[in-house]
């Protein structure tokens, strides 16, 4: 053998060599990350953060080649790990839908799902082309289970562009559309309506803005752009409540788009081959197709003890910085209640009760904040507790866990106990509701 073959020997074997270590080095990290992930999920487990609770991703594990493009895409990070070299869910119940690792994913391995195999979610039955079971009654944005901002504006464009295509022209209604609701949904609608020449009017129960109009002042309600019809895109990662709401005024006065707010519907008629709506207040609009975009939370859920009927009983935070040096209960466990802790533990004496051991859905940025006021005395955490009585000048609250009650001074209760499906007037205009266990909602 000569000199040359061997120098030629010895380059390959550095070479080999070389490449088994950095192989070894790169699985042993890998396994290390899976380890981390796998303690990050019995973590959530333990926390209640596994489940979902809502829309989120799954997995094909035999389709997934672990380029990580799902976990770079998540803007609210940690929802998504790789375990064994293969992504899965991790704090799923903190998943609000985004869908941004969904369309990351280069070999279609994600799947956006609504409701689990053990845990069911209530949703009016839609079309792929937003029609309920009801023909000319379409359905968009947090009813049919896209609560997040850029989804339920994207899915009220989609929603009227169909009704648009496939709309006969003929009809006696005074209305091609009526709009219901004017959250982010029902504003993206009117505006496509605009654009595409329909004749249409929104009707809004409350104010413009729906249910952001009741987040406290400075939620965060984006974390990517959007595309908005008759503006374009609008480029904001992080807006306020006021901001977003500021420029759908804007929008909306400039293109001369009707709102009319107030203006609750009671019921919906099918009428000689149109859609008779009656509010409230005994006013009645006609049209040719009717796009439900109002909230899952028709009636926020009530507590059902004595006292709650009085006025210093509120379920929505407004104007959190013009309350200050108040005796103040907060009740729920979830972002809005969390949020409205923070926003006025500052200025005043806050209790946040809460009827569980651990919060089971919240941001992990909001965890963060609530458990530091908690431990700096600036908000007073009560887990386990429920509220007996409501009184005008306490508040009496029982431990689930003792027994024990104790009375607090009081001037204000906020009860953030989520709301109910508006089922009993969905029933009443015939659409379909069922329980989806897993369904996909969005499959490549």
């Amino acid at each position: 053998m000569g000199q040359l073959e061997i120098e030629q020997i010895l380059i390959y074997s550095v070479a080999l060599l070389f490449c088994l270590a950095v192989i070894i080095v790169y699985l042993r990290r890998q396994n290390k990350n899976s380890r981390k992930v796998e303690e990050k999920i019995v973590k959530a487990k333990l926390e209640g953060l596994y489940e979902p609770v809502s829309l989120h991703p799954v997995v094909d594990p035999n389709s997934c080649i672990q380029t990580g493009a799902c976990i770079v895409a998540c803007p609210e990070k940690d929802i998504i790990g790789i375990v064994n070299g293969k992504a899965t869910t991790v704090n799923a119940s903190q998943c609000i839908g985004h869908g941004a690792c969904f369309h990351a994913c280069p070999t279609n391995a994600i799947t956006l799902c609504i409701g689990t195999e053990t845990r069911g979610v209530d949703l009016p039955h839609v079309n792929q082309n937003f029609e309920s079971n009801v023909n000319g009654i379409y359905i968009a944005g947090e009813l049919g289970g896209m609560g997040l901002i850029k989804n339920a504006v994207t899915q009220g464009r989609e929603a009227v562009e169909n009704i648009a295509k496939y709309m006969k022209k003929q009809h006696n209604a005074d209305y091609d559309l009526i709009v219901v609701g004017a959250g982010p949904a029902g504003i993206a609608a009117s505006l496509t309506a605009k654009k595409l020449s329909l004749r249409s009017i929104a009707l809004e129960q409350d104010t413009l803005g729906g249910t952001v109009f009741t987040f406290p002042r400075k939620k965060i309600v984006m974390t990517t752009p959007m595309e908005l019809p008759l503006y374009g895109k609008l480029k904001f990662y992080e807006t306020s409540k006021t901001e977003l709401l500021d420029l759908w005024q804007e929008v909306i006065s400039k293109n001369a788009i009707v709102i009319k707010e107030n203006s609750k519907v009671e019921a919906i008629e099918k009428v000689d081959g149109h859609f008779k709506l009656t509010t409230r207040t005994g006013e009645e609009y006609t049209a040719k197709n009717v796009l439900l975009a109002i909230g899952r939370r028709g009636t926020p859920r009530k507590l059902g003890v004595p006292g709650e009927d009085t006025e210093k009983v509120a379920y929505r935070l407004l104007e959190p910085e013009a309350i200050q040096g108040k005796d103040i209960v907060i009740v729920g466990g979830g972002d809005s209640a969390i949020e409205s802790a923070l926003q006025l533990c500052d200025q005043n004496n806050v209790i946040l009760s809460y009827r569980s051991d651990v919060f089971s859905r919240i941001k992990s940025r909001n965890s963060e904040a609530i458990f530091e006021a908690a431990a700096s005395g600036r908000v007073d955490l009560q887990f386990n507790t429920n509220i007996v009585t409501i009184e005008k000048e306490q508040i009496n609250i029982k431990s689930s866990k003792t027994g024990d009650s104790h009375s607090y001074k009081n001037d204000l209760v906020y009860i953030f106990a989520g709301g109910e499906l508006p089922t009993q007037f969905l029933t009443k205009v015939g659409i379909e509701i069922t329980k989806k266990y897993g369904d996909a909602v969005l499959k490549h």
